[in-house]
């Protein structure tokens, strides 16, 4: 192990969050396609720790469930009543067998803002600075009700943290806060934790009444200072979620748009850490992209899209469309107005044009669904063209059932394919037929009743309608029947 790779970080996760008036615990609260837990997992991970544990109290079997679900090589502590943020790192030394050596980070578990870059900065001045512990700080624009840093002005050594309502004056214009994220010397920390008191208003043991223990034992207390208040930003309520979720977007997008993205408005355009993107890819307003999402090289999605997992090749344009699974093929159109749904699978250049839904639907190369359809449960060839409000009814009220159509077909508008039904290669189907059979190759399916007309119906049904009129009209003296 490095001197700089910790022995272990543990995350704290065992409160309650009765501020989020939610029955969802605090830390599994989602931000930008992750829970402000995994968010500090996934840091916490890229510091390569020998041990990651996270301490769980509060709806633990659900908050463990989630952790095996994200991250099944994290071990958790139990902290069966909430005693201190020191009694937690003991329930988490125990977990782990006891005084670690090397450094213990700890943090918190609902500061989804804080990176793995700051995470690195404070565990490499704890090892250059021979620190006993150190502490993340940060210096804010408004300190009120946060716990003061005060530092020795000689050395910089951190000299005691001071609560708000105890601090002085002089103390109160200080700045640097205290975060709550510390690196510790794991032998010193076990050891200091057992002297650690309860004679406090809550009866707790507070794991800042470390620092003074070590420092009373002659060891140095120092401190990293974060480049970004907002990283050690805790979440206890919905505004300060909704404040989280603006910031981290923000610094998604910048990302994004500083590596070859355009992003038109990054106001009205939300996405997760899980998206990625190609080159010169182009969002418009009002796009909200989420979970393993790729939008492919010169694609263009939006405006007014939701894309969730879903691939975007190089070249592909979807307006105004919603998908959830799908694959869309290099240089495809899609919508405006469209569906997508899981197990799409469009072919290049192939068009799903407005209104048109579909579902489990592979559809090949240069195929066109454009107007008003329902393809579900389908296969579609190449360089076919679906006619307009055409639909493929695939379900028969207990069961799925799949249709298959050709390449180089042409079916005609108002078509209904009764599912299971094979199209051949280069047929055609007959405007407001219902296809039950299947149709050879090369074939015309005509399925549809013969037309009938009943001449002078409007005049005996409707005498007198503006109907009668208009046709007694256009018939002339000789063909007006009324």
């Amino acid at each position: 192990m490095s001197a700089i790779r910790p022995a272990a970080v543990v995350v704290l996760a065992a409160g309650e969050g009765t501020r989020m008036k939610s029955a969802t615990p605090k830390v599994l609260h989602e931000i930008c396609g992750r829970s402000l837990v995994g968010h500090v997992l996934a840091a916490s991970r890229e510091l390569d720790p020998e041990h990651l544990v996270v301490v769980v109290g509060h709806a633990r079997e659900q908050v463990a469930a989630h952790l095996a679900e994200i991250d099944p090589g994290v071990r958790t502590a139990v902290q069966e009543t909430q005693n201190g943020t020191g009694h937690a790192v003991r329930m988490a030394l125990e977990e782990l067998g006891g005084p670690l050596e090397g450094t213990v980070v700890v943090v918190c578990g609902d500061t989804p803002l804080l990176t793995a870059d700051t995470l690195r900065d404070l565990a490499g001045t704890h090892h250059a600075d021979g620190n006993a512990v150190t502490v993340l700080t940060a210096e804010v624009p408004d300190a009120t009700g946060y716990g003061r840093i005060v530092r020795d002005g000689a050395t910089g050594a951190v000299t005691a943290i001071v609560e708000h309502k105890d601090a002085t004056e002089a103390q109160r214009a200080v700045r640097e806060i205290n975060s709550g994220v510390f690196a510790f010397d794991g032998t010193l920390l076990a050891d200091a934790l057992k002297q650690v008191r309860t004679d406090n208003s809550q009866g707790e043991e507070y794991l800042t009444d470390v620092l003074g223990i070590l420092r009373e034992a002659g060891h140095r207390v120092g401190a990293s200072v974060a480049g970004d208040h907002r990283e050690i930003a805790g979440i206890n309520n919905r505004v300060q979620l909704a404040e989280a979720r603006r910031t981290l977007n923000d610094r998604l997008l910048t990302a994004a748009m500083l590596d070859g993205v355009t992003v038109v408005d990054p106001a009205t355009t939300w996405v997760d850490v899980t998206v990625t993107f190609g080159r010169d890819a182009l969002v418009h307003p009002g796009t909200q992209l989420t979970g393993a999402t790729h939008v492919g090289e010169g694609a263009e999605v939006g405006p007014n899209s939701r894309l969730h997992d879903t691939r975007v090749g190089a070249g592909a344009r979807l307006d105004n469309t919603v998908s959830d699974g799908a694959r869309v093929g290099e240089g495809a159109s899609v919508g405006p107005f469209a569906y997508l749904r899981p197990g799409t699978r469009l072919g290049v250049k192939s068009k799903i044009g407005t209104y048109v839904e579909t579902k489990n639907a592979s559809i090949g190369e240069g195929t066109k669904v454009p107007h008003l359809s329902y393809v579900g449960d389908a296969t579609i060839g190449d360089f076919t063209n679906i006619g307009a409000a055409s639909v493929f009814v695939n379900y028969d009220g207990q069961d799925k059932h799949h249709s298959v159509i050709g390449s180089h077909c042409r079916t005609g508008a108002d078509n209904m394919f009764v599912a299971p039904v094979t199209v051949g290669d280069g047929a055609y189907t007959a405007a407001g037929s219902v296809i039950i059979k299947d149709v050879p190759p090369g074939s015309l399916a005509v399925a549809r009743g013969q037309q009938r007309n009943i001449e002078g119906w409007v005049a005996r049904k409707r005498p007198g309608s503006a109907a009668a009129k208009a046709a007694g009209a256009a018939s002339g003296p000789a063909g007006d029947e009324g």
